[in-house]
């Protein structure tokens, strides 16, 4: 079974993925409570933790619950993710995860998140500092390579696990592809079966289904599945591909019930972690998925997206469940 330095995991583990405006500690521990064996914070700007942002420094709170947590941070100079390393010690996560896939241009131009592979060098040079500079385990999130014509995956991941990287995690896309076209998980495979390496290789990318978690697992070959996408408003994801893989039937879907129960604790926990005005603003992204399926919603839905009054969103949840209630979810 996988470990990340001295962190035993289960067999085949689901990672929540650090997603922006996602991963937060109300959505985290949603997911935790639905069968999540490892959460990530949101991914968190080593320049804007050395410079007290606000923002960046709110990413650090964690709670105990939601052990095993890993903290990400994304950043290009050296000097500025030691420092952040630091900091982010004073938080006592479970592990510090680097960020060098995300594939956003405001991320990328600065040499930081998926702008770094067309640098492997710099790359493994910095993931070796942050290495020696932490007792934490380190672990690293990537991408395939820059675009299709970059791709050395294999080598990148030995050189990352010979430096002291603990775990990494491969999103099946290039950064080019941004998020289109399909995952390729074959590369991320190819790095598991190097008989050098000896690190769990968890995949990213298209783990939509209970059966595409399963293929990643049996037929790929990979330690674990990081989640990103399919969770967002689900996070009975994670639960249905665990009872999947052990009685290989598909868990009811989640009642309307346990769906405005869900989406209610969410608000409310956003609420009281930042404030009405943004647990508002970031928790509408979820509700399209609370609510998934449901014929006639649209109306209720635009309530819930478009208020922002925390009063009005929460008697839209009454009122889903008031009319809904007796729905059948197929």
């Amino acid at each position: 079974m996988p470990k990340i330095g001295d962190i035993q995991l289960p067999d085949f583990p689901l990672l929540l993925a650090p997603m922006e405006d996602v991963s937060d500690p109300p959505f985290r521990a949603l997911c935790k409570e639905q069968g999540a064996d490892v959460v990530y914070t949101e991914f968190i700007s080593s320049e804007g933790l050395i410079r007290d942002a606000a923002k960046s420094v709110m990413k650090l709170d964690i709670y105990e619950k939601e052990r095993p947590v890993g903290i990400q941070i994304f950043g290009a100079n050296l000097d500025s993710m030691l420092q952040s390393v630091e900091i982010v010690e004073q938080s006592n996560p479970d592990i510090i995860d680097i960020n060098f896939g995300c594939p956003v241009k405001k991320v990328v131009c600065k040499g930081a998140g998926a702008g770094i592979l067309k640098d492997i060098d710099k790359m493994v040079s910095l993931t070796e500092a942050m290495v020696k500079h932490t007792k934490l385990p380190v672990t690293v999130k990537t991408r395939l390579g820059w675009d299709e014509s970059s791709i050395r995956i294999v080598e990148v991941a030995e050189r990352l696990q010979d430096v002291g990287c603990q775990a990494i995690s491969i999103h099946g896309r290039t950064r080019v592809q941004m998020y289109k076209g399909e995952a390729n998980w074959h590369p991320i495979a190819e790095v598991k079966n190097n008989p050098r390496m000896h690190i769990p290789v968890f995949g990213n990318g298209d783990v939509d289904s209970p059966e595409s978690a399963m293929r990643m697992r049996d037929e790929f070959g990979l330690d674990g599945a990081m989640i990103g996408r399919a969770s967002i408003g689900y996070p009975w994801f994670f639960k249905e591909v665990k009872h999947y893989f052990k009685t290989g039937t598909h868990l009811a879907p989640p009642t309307m019930e346990e769906r405005v129960d869900a989406a209610r604790r969410h608000l409310q926990m956003a609420i009281d972690w930042k404030g009405e005005k943004l647990g508002v603003f970031e928790t509408r992204r979820h509700y399209t998925n609370y609510f998934k399926g449901i014929p006639n919603f649209k109306e209720l839905r635009m309530k819930m997206v478009t208020s922002d009054d925390a009063a009005d969103v929460f008697a839209a949840f009454d009122e889903a469940l008031e009319t809904f209630g007796h729905h059948q979810f197929a």
